[in-house]
């Protein structure tokens, strides 16, 4: 029966490896196929509601609702189309002709050269009307922004009107918070700003549309801080429960397999079995019941020491699959990442408005607050229970060499982090915060 069960195990890890392996082969065809889909979606929505011509978000035709649907409709399928060309060229550049034997081996017909520079054509075609538009669509609120609205740093103005159009045809390169710096002083400058915008005949429609898209920007950012959150951790457990588990669990199914992967396991168990013991004398002493015999004693120790067993045997099944679920967990936060720059922009804007728009004692208070917790004198305590749980989380042993040494090298070299950024940024841009923060610090 054993031999049965593992024939039948082993083949379907084949027909499992087979079928991977044959989607893998079919990378370069199902990513340009779904690249092309997305180009023919954006095709349908100009052929019925733009007449054939490239979808204008200043149409007067439609109302701000339904622009807003073409709006987000047409980012969508914009960034399916560049995720899945990036994959067709990364499948592309990996294949080779050992691999298109093996696909001809497995039943895979790859489609001609002349369909594939023809759907390539396609997307090309549909794609270029929007390259303009591409960094309007993901992040808004950098879009025809002042350099005089844009200059100042301690009070963010998120519902700021901008200037008219006519005074925006010049307008350098933007800058970041960090180098606008000028021969006026900031608090002039954005005085001035804000009379002319007040002065402005389109400054009540510009405060509308600068409000929406500080909203998209907000929305845009939660939905993607959200998703680095969740999408690793249901990735982790997904893969544990449906992929890792099942065959963790299979390997590790006979009673003989090792029941402590290190001898912090082991002497965690000697000292659990142990107090027990002493438990049952103690209370027997206190107790009227009759003395136990050394038989009784020894049939409730086996009966522990298999309970014992069997709870490590868990812990270091479990502390295995840890290890592969949080490599997968890793794989999905970088693909993520990869796959999400423009989102990764609009949030780098977002928390610039947040974080230089505090005030200059709530700056000091946060910096305070991160530096103490990682950097400061109590927090080698912390990073040691990190560490420890981490290393229990994998089913290593505590190595305290490697901890010490951590605590002794990682928050210095945050300190100086800290240290650099506060002088090198926060001091050209909020000198009074910097003055506020040592004043809270000393």
């Amino acid at each position: 029966m054993p031999t049965m069960k593992t024939s039948v195990f082993s083949q379907k890890i084949y027909l499992f490896l087979l079928s991977a392996y044959r989607w893998y082969l079919k990378t370069p065809e199902r990513s340009l196929e779904e690249a092309y889909n997305a180009a023919l979606q954006i095709k349908a929505i100009e052929d019925e509601h733009f007449n054939g011509n490239k979808i204008d978000f200043n149409s007067a035709i439609y109302s701000h609702s339904v622009m807003d649907y073409f709006e987000s409709e047409l980012k969508k399928q914009l960034k399916i189309v560049r995720m899945r060309l990036t994959e067709f060229r990364a499948s592309r550049w990996f294949s080779n002709e050992s691999h298109q034997k093996a696909a001809q081996k497995t039943g895979i017909e790859y489609p001609s050269p002349a369909l594939i520079l023809e759907k390539l054509q396609f997307i090309d075609e549909i794609t270029n009307k929007y390259t303009n538009l591409n960094y309007a669509i993901i992040a808004p609120v950098e879009v025809n922004q002042p350099q005089m609205v844009k200059a100042e740093p301690i009070i963010a103005q998120p519902l700021q009107p901008k200037l008219s159009n006519t005074n925006q045809e010049n307008i350098p390169k933007k800058r970041g918070k960090t180098n606008t710096t000028g021969i006026l002083p900031r608090s002039i400058l954005s005085t001035i700003s804000r009379l002319q915008v007040e002065l402005d005949p389109n400054s009540e429609q510009d405060v509308v549309q600068n409000f929406r898209q500080t909203q998209k920007r907000t929305i845009i950012s939660i939905r993607f801080l959200l998703l680095l959150i969740i999408i690793p951790l249901l990735t982790h457990q997904i893969s544990k429960v449906l992929l890792v588990g099942p065959l963790v669990e299979n390997f590790r199914s006979s009673e003989t397999v090792q029941i402590f992967l290190n001898t912090e396991m082991e002497e965690e168990a000697l000292v659990e079995l142990q107090r027990f013991e002493e438990r049952m004398k103690f209370e027997n002493l206190i107790s009227d019941a009759p003395p136990l015999s050394s038989e009784d004693l020894e049939n409730q120790m086996k009966e522990k020491a298999d309970e014992i067993a069997k709870q490590f045997r868990v812990e270091s099944a479990n502390a295995i699959k840890n290890v592969f679920s949080d490599i997968f967990s890793v794989g999905a936060f970088i693909w993520l990442l990869l796959a999400s720059k423009p989102s990764i922009a609009v949030v780098k804007d977002f928390f610039d408005h947040v974080v230089y728009g505090l005030s200059d004692s709530a700056k000091a208070f946060i910096i305070i607050l991160f530096t103490d917790i990682f950097v400061g004198f109590h927090s080698p305590h912390g990073w040691e229970v990190i560490l420890e749980g981490v290393s229990r989380h994998w089913g290593l042993p505590a190595n305290r060499d490697f901890i010490f040494l951590f605590i002794a090298t990682f928050p210095v070299i945050l300190d100086t982090i800290f240290k650099y950024w506060i002088f090198r940024y926060l001091n050209r841009i909020s000198p009074s915060a910097v003055a506020t923060y040592h004043n809270m610090n000393e």
